[in-house]
């Protein structure tokens, strides 16, 4: 069971600061649904694909050419809202948001103001071993992304790149219950991964799969406990958005410098305006985009080409009983079953292939000591090489062979280090390499005291030492290992060399 207990952070005497202040995040989230056609087309959503190449008519907005819903990505919005426990509902319509970008060939987005697909529904945060954030969703609404302005290609003219255009975009929208820069990558980090768990989302942020708009807004002590009691919004400042952010880092980076901002504007007589804002990474800055428009300034209307969009319970149903194991029901099934602390199995749950990698090593053996092969030496290795678990040059089969290795007594684990990083290196059945390679463990007795009185022999100054301070026995140890090539039980060499040396 999770402590949802949580200080609230506090920004404090920051940028000449002469009170104490509270921090307020809500975040809209942009999540590509993954489909492999558009919203409202047949155009594919393939990225990396030349220029325009990805355009039907009426992405590009031709005369006479009408959108038909893609039901696949109705079932992925519908997918993501049950796995944020959300509320899915059954009548939702879809609306006209209207501005103007070169980009946007229509002058508008279909989008869904008024009745969304998903209500509300909520994402656990863990903020440390034990210890979470309950963050709740407001919506989920469907729309069509914009196309792509590219401004350095030529210096006398834009242009544009359609690809984007109406792709389908999954707004999820959170409460305003984040209070502070790493509860709000955490919040993203934890969305990303049950996104990527339901297969409704690839979460790659550098490919602009999924990016967020932070608001950021400050007030004093007690004044967000007001809201949380009334639900009024007046207890709470005036925020600013921060748009189109794609990094983890970024996001933290930006809160604190809009935070730092608007609290030297309010100390020093001014007034915060709500607006959008851009964060500059390079200057560390927020600047101003445009001021923040409200629905009205999009002249929303239902959209007259879509009829409403009626879904049956069933269908609903249907699709929860067949939704994935997500990440917090694997963690805790992880800890029961394989033995493991919290640490390892946040580890090994992040990403699905992970986890799925790691549960078929360990199926039939020891659980902590498999995490720690997964974990310490199969993912150091490929973070080494920059290599994903996808990519694995030893598999599943391989590393669950050098596990059962040591279990059985046939290899030490300095031994099955170097096994592992020869498997890694050339491939091959572990066994097969231990037994043509001479590499199995030495467990007859009688050899290794053999050594050890070999040893023993030649140092008596050191075996007086090691009489007076048993401590130093290691240094035997390391000699019958080294002698041995090896390949000794450590623990025989370890009892044999605390009985030479004091009988």
């Amino acid at each position: 069971m999770l402590d949802l207990t949580y200080d609230t952070p506090k920004v404090k005497t920051i940028a000449g600061a002469k009170h104490d202040w509270e921090l307020v995040i809500g975040m809209e989230v942009h999540a590509q649904i993954a489909s492999n056609a558009k919203l409202f087309s047949g155009a594919s959503t393939r990225f990396g694909a030349e220029p325009n190449a990805n355009v039907a008519f009426v992405d590009a907005a031709m005369p006479g050419m009408l959108p038909v819903i893609n039901e696949y990505c109705v079932e992925q919005a519908v997918r993501t809202g049950l796995g944020l426990k959300a509320a899915i509902n059954l009548t939702s319509a879809f609306d006209r948001k209207n501005y103007f970008y070169p980009d946007l060939p229509q002058g508008y987005q279909i989008s869904q103001l008024y009745h969304p697909i998903v209500g509300e529904g909520e994402v656990l945060v863990e903020m440390g071993a034990g210890v979470a954030r309950l963050v709740r969703i407001e919506r989920i609404h469907m729309e069509q992304d914009a196309g792509k302005s590219i401004h350095d290609m030529d210096p006398n003219m834009s242009f544009v790149d359609l690809n984007r255009t109406g792709v389908a975009l999954m707004e999820i929208v959170s409460r305003p219950d984040i209070r502070g820069p790493e509860e709000a990558a955490a919040f993203l980090t934890k969305l990303r991964q049950i996104v990527r768990y339901l297969g409704t989302c690839n979460g790659d942020m550098q490919s602009g799969a999924m990016r967020a708009d932070v608001n950021v807004s400050i007030c004093r002590p007690g004044d967000y406990e007001k809201y949380q009691e009334t639900q009024d919004f007046s207890h709470l400042g005036t925020r600013c958005e921060i748009k189109n952010m794609n990094s983890m880092r970024f996001i933290q980076q930006a809160i604190e410098v809009e935070a730092r901002r608007q609290i030297a504007v309010v100390e020093g007589g001014g007034k915060v305006e709500q607006e959008t804002r851009l964060y500059d990474p390079d200057k560390g800055e927020t600047r101003s985009m445009r001021s923040k428009e409200e629905a009205h300034d999009y002249r929303y209307f239902p959209d007259p080409d879509l009829l409403p969009l009626e879904i049956e319970q069933a269908w609903v149903d249907e699709i929860a009983a067949n939704l994935p194991e997500l990440p917090d029901a694997k963690k805790a099934r992880f800890m029961g079953d394989f033995g493991l602390t919290d640490y390892d199995a946040s580890v090994l749950t992040a990403e699905v292939d992970t986890a799925a990698f790691f549960e078929e090593v360990a199926q039939g053996r020891d659980g902590k000591q498999t995490a720690n092969w997964v974990i310490n030496e199969l993912f150091g290795r490929l973070k080494k090489d920059d290599r994903d678990i996808t990519d694995s040059p030893v598999s599943p089969a391989q590393l669950g062979g050098i596990v059962d290795l040591i279990a059985k007594g046939d290899i030490s684990g300095k031994i099955a280090k170097d096994l592992f990083e020869i498997v890694y290196t050339e491939g091959g059945d572990p066994a097969d390499i231990v037994e043509a390679r001479g590499m199995k463990q030495v467990t007859d007795t009688g050899a290794i005291e053999a050594a050890v009185d070999e040893i023993i022999a030649a140092n008596p100054a050191q075996v007086e030492k090691a009489r007076e301070n048993p401590k130093l026995a290691g240094w035997f140890v390391g000699q019958v290992m080294k002698a041995t090539g090896g390949k000794a039980n450590p623990k025989a060499v370890n009892e044999l060399v605390a009985k030479k040396l004091n009988g």
